[in-house]
């Protein structure tokens, strides 16, 4: 099962610099302060992956990726990624339907922040929070496959204690149709 999933983490890490490279080449999506223009922070942006799917390992890898906006605390940058693992993860006899991937960058320098530690409190339409979530490191972003079945807004509150030792909390919002 940990060989299943850990094949899992691998192909979406390798959808997601496809997903950035096309959202930055569709217009430029982002304004001159590094964040998302013309979205609500409770939508996001979906680019659609059907017909890319990506074949690893037998396993056929579609869905939508999802860029939530961008949040900056305390000189650290925050970008949240959700992937559409439904299908995937259903045929594998699991529960959870997206993953959740955030990258962190220093303002400052503009290099990443890929050390630390990472949790994840998700409130769901009903307003009930899940306990914290521990996101795993993976190739410069920190991750957690998550079951969210209702429709409506959720929130993902993101604590971390990043390299440098400072507490930081991040809140993204995301509304599923």
């Amino acid at each position: 099962m940990k060989t299943t999933i850990t094949i899992l983490f691998a192909t979406l890490l390798l959808v997601l610099p496809a997903g950035s490279m096309a959202a930055s080449q569709e217009g430029g999506g982002h304004d001159s302060h590094g964040g998302h223009s013309g979205h609500s922070g409770h939508s996001g942006h979906e680019m659609s992956q059907e017909g890319q799917a990506m074949q690893h390992g037998g396993m056929m890898m579609g869905g939508s990726m999802i860029m939530l906006e961008e949040k900056t605390e305390d000189g650290v940058r925050g970008m949240v990624h959700l992937n559409d693992t439904g299908e995937a993860m259903a045929k594998m006899g699991m529960k959870e339907n997206f993953h959740f991937m955030v990258m962190f960058t220093d303002t400052a320098s503009g290099s990443p922040v890929a050390e630390g530690t990472v949790a994840l409190k998700v409130i769901d339409p009903a307003g009930n929070e899940t306990g914290p979530v521990a996101l795993m490191p993976m190739d410069g972003m920190f991750g957690a496959d998550l079951a969210l079945t209702e429709k409506g807004e959720y929130r993902f509150v993101v604590g971390t204690r990043l390299a440098d030792g400072k507490k930081r909390q991040f809140e993204f919002a995301h509304t599923l149709q």
